[in-house]
Formats: C-alpha cells, sequence, structure tokens
C-alpha cells in the first residue's frame, strides 16, 4: 500500500511539475481539457439529437483559441479544481499514512542543534560595540604583521546591515561561549585600497578592485583584545585557539571563513553572495 502510494505520488507530481514547467505541456493540457469537455458536450447534443450544437461543439475543438481556452478554464473550473486535487492527494495520503517510517541506520535526530546559536537568532537587534581608539592599531606587534591597517576603515556602519547582524552574532557568541573578545580591524575597503594591497603582492591579497566582498560591506577581518591589546599574531596559540572558535561559529551562521583557503586568512569571513560575485 505504501509503495503504490509513493509511486503514485511520483507520477503525480511529474505530471505536475511538467504543467508547471513547460508553456508547451500547459497549452497541451488545455487542449486536451477542451475536447474533453466538448466530446462531453459533443454526447450530450448527440442524445439530444442537435445537429446544429454538435456541429458547433466540433467547430470549438477544431479553432480553438487562447480566448477560447480561457473561457473554457473559467467556465469549467471546478473540472481543474478536481485535478489538481488529484494530483495533490497522494502526497497527502502518504503524508497523513507514513507515520514515523525511516531508513534503518539514519537516525534524524542525530544531529544536536547549537541551543544557544539558536537562541541568539530569534531576531534580536545586535548593536555594535564601540570604536577601538587607533593606537591599537599602530603598535608594533600589529605593524609588524599588518603594515597597512592604520588607514583601514573600521566603520561598523559601512558593512551591509544583514551582514552585520551576522558578524556581532558570531561576536556575542565567541564571548558567551568562548571567553575571546573580538575586533574589527578592516570591513568595508575602497576599490582604491584595494588595488593598493593588491599591489603588493599575492602574500596580501590576490583580489584586484571588485573582486572581493569588503567592496561590498559583506566582508572583514577581525582580531582578538587579551589585556587591553590587539591579538592577532599566528604564532601565539591562544590566539591560534581562538581563530579556529572564531572559523566554526561563523561557518555555523552562514559565512565564509578565509582559514579554509589556500592562502589562509584567519580572520576573514564573509556573506558569500554569488549574485554578487561570480565564484
Amino acid at each position: 500500500m505504501f509503495f503504490l502510494l509513493v509511486t503514485s505520488f511520483f507520477l503525480f507530481s511529474c505530471l505536475f511539475a511538467g504543467l508547471v514547467l513547460f508553456e508547451s505541456a500547459r497549452k497541451q493540457a488545455l487542449l486536451m481539457l477542451n475536447m474533453w469537455v466538448i466530446r462531453l458536450v459533443e454526447e450530450s447534443l448527440w442524445l439530444q439529437q442537435s445537429l446544429r450544437l454538435k456541429t458547433l461543439g466540433f467547430s470549438l475543438g477544431v479553432r480553438v483559441s487562447a480566448e477560447e481556452t480561457g473561457k473554457i478554464v473559467r467556465d469549467h473550473s471546478w473540472v481543474i479544481m478536481a485535478g489538481l486535487f488529484m494530483v495533490c492527494s497522494p502526497a497527502l495520503m502518504v503524508i497523513l499514512l507514513s507515520g514515523e517510517n525511516k531508513l534503518e541506520g539514519f537516525d534524524i535526530d542525530s544531529h544536536e542543534a547549537n541551543l544557544q546559536i539558536a537562541e541568539l537568532l530569534k531576531g534580536e537587534r545586535l548593536v555594535p560595540p564601540a570604536a577601538l581608539p587607533p593606537e591599537f592599531f599602530i603598535t608594533k606587534e600589529v605593524q609588524l604583521i599588518r603594515p597597512q591597517l592604520a588607514d583601514a576603515s573600521r566603520n561598523w556602519g559601512s558593512l551591509e546591515p544583514g551582514f552585520e547582524q551576522v558578524l556581532l552574532r558570531v561576536f556575542k557568541v565567541m564571548q558567551e561561549k568562548h571567553g575571546y573578545s573580538m575586533a574589527i580591524i578592516e570591513g568595508y575597503r575602497s576599490p582604491e585600497r584595494q588595488n593598493m594591497l593588491a599591489a603588493l603582492g599575492s602574500q596580501v591579497t590576490n583580489a584586484k578592485a571588485f573582486q572581493s566582498y569588503h567592496q561590498f560591506g559583506l566582508a572583514a577581518d577581525c582580531a582578538f583584545l587579551r589585556d587591553g591589546k590587539l591579538v592577532i599574531s599566528e604564532k601565539d596559540p591562544w590566539a591560534m585557539r581562538g581563530y579556529q572558535l572564531y572559523g566554526e561559529v561563523a561557518e555555523e551562521l552562514g559565512l565564509r571563513w578565509g582559514g579554509r583557503w589556500k592562502m589562509m586568512d584567519l580572520g576573514h569571513v564573509e556573506l558569500a553572495l554569488t549574485q554578487v560575485l561570480k565564484h
């Protein structure tokens, strides 16, 4: 019984998908429906022995047009509704009768949801933290690793609002769950600055202007705060552990993490929208 229902549902689904996706199929179906209605009319007229109306019915079948088809659909909407019911009823029957059926060896409840992240995504709108003083970004340690950081934009308002909220949630999880305070070290990047960084070589970036999500406010480079200082060194075990956690949290919230790249950029995350960049 269950196999029969599934088979019927598959066949009806294929038919329905064909009608939705292909205009020629819809026209053919309407033509067939029109012919079926006309045949009913013809049979009725035959019983009434009305040659004139029978000829008219035959003429309607031969000379069907878009306008006539539309009129027939309106006049016989009950037939269409009955057809839709026939298409949908197998699916409803499968759902009602399937119960808890599942394949052996697969546990649909095996994935444990991250309750903390689920709570964060309930609609609370987070507020960006206060901007750090410029001296945080010109220390000897920072300049040794990111010498061009002093002129970078760290304005949260320049980020795309949706990306801004996801990144703030990453910061919140990192602080509340893992004990890492984070700061944005570069957000929006102008096309001119992108070209300038690209000219410094592949060890800085391979992306030129408008080849990076930074130009669209959909990317940010971030680092950690410890004892009132910015920590971005990859040689620091504490920071490396933080980058790993940061990447995991970012990916759980739908961002792309630069730590997965061949030329790793551990502090980088982006909201990769294919309609913005074609890669």
